[in-house]
């Protein structure tokens, strides 16, 4: 960043200052503070008070990513070499498949504003989807089908579709941390972490991917079959599906073991 002296910034416009801001790198948000803070103009000190506040927000959110970066770090310290993070969206919904991803994170990785799936905006949902697609070492997607679901039932198409996303990765890993869950039928040491998608960067890296594809699946269904309104509802039990059912009738993509428990409310 270039250097401004005391002088220079005084007779500086705000305009040019705040364009300043504006264009700044985070890693001169220090010396932006250090140098500008001694202007005594309201409006170059409100800036610099934003910014600090962004820097205490960026310090907070790289402890948070340390935090939940522990079980990758003891699985390394441990001696494993390749941990992948699994899990998967759309075991609720009357519609839709479930659909599971597994990531391989390079050591070290930290991409800020990874958690849990559930609870980022649909927005950033999707610039992260792109963050750890670009910067994963390796991720895998699977699914099960309604019709799998209705046959297998929810846990075991789950199952199902975690072992497809595992088969899709182009290196074999060694350390496994899942959501909750133990897969059967899957030859890799597994770690379960009860909500493991908000305490493990690799399981909220796959939450996002998983539910980021199954979105924009039911979005695609919303086209195909109108009138159950899936771009919203994702195939939850809304009253919107609900009535949609009532006037359709079931589509192709409904779980027929799900509409069963419902046959009194449609």
């Amino acid at each position: 960043m270039e250097f401004y002296d005391i002088d220079k910034i005084s007779s500086m416009k705000s305009k040019d200052i705040r364009h300043i801001f504006d264009t700044l790198d985070e890693r001169d948000y220090n010396d932006f503070i250090k140098m500008f803070s001694k202007d005594t103009r309201k409006s170059t000190q409100t800036l610099c008070v934003r910014l600090e506040k962004k820097i205490e927000k960026l310090r907070q959110e790289d402890q948070r990513l340390d935090l939940i970066s522990q079980y990758e770090n003891d699985a390394y310290l441990a001696g494993y070499q390749l941990v992948a993070g699994i899990d998967e969206v759309g075991r609720g919904p009357l519609a839709g498949p479930v659909v599971a991803a597994v990531v391989i994170l390079k050591k070290g990785t930290k991409i800020r504003g990874i958690n849990d799936s559930k609870k980022i905006p649909e927005k950033k949902r999707e610039e992260l989807y792109d963050l750890i697609l670009d910067q994963a070492l390796d991720y895998g997607i699977g699914m099960a089908s309604p019709s799998e679901i209705d046959e297998h039932n929810i846990l075991n198409a789950t199952y199902i579709a975690m072992r497809r996303a595992i088969d899709k990765l182009k290196y074999r890993p060694d350390c496994l941390l899942n959501d909750a869950v133990r897969i059967p039928g899957v030859d890799i040491h597994q770690v379960p972490i009860i909500k493991g998608d908000s305490k493990s960067i690799s399981i909220g890296a796959a939450s996002i991917v998983a539910k980021v594809t199954r979105d924009r699946m039911m979005y695609d269904y919303d086209k195909e079959y109108p009138g159950y309104n899936f771009s919203s509802n994702k195939g939850y039990g809304t009253n919107e599906h609900y009535d949609g059912i009532r006037a359709k009738g079931k589509c192709p993509i409904h779980r027929e073991s799900f509409l069963k428990n419902f046959r009194d409310t449609i």
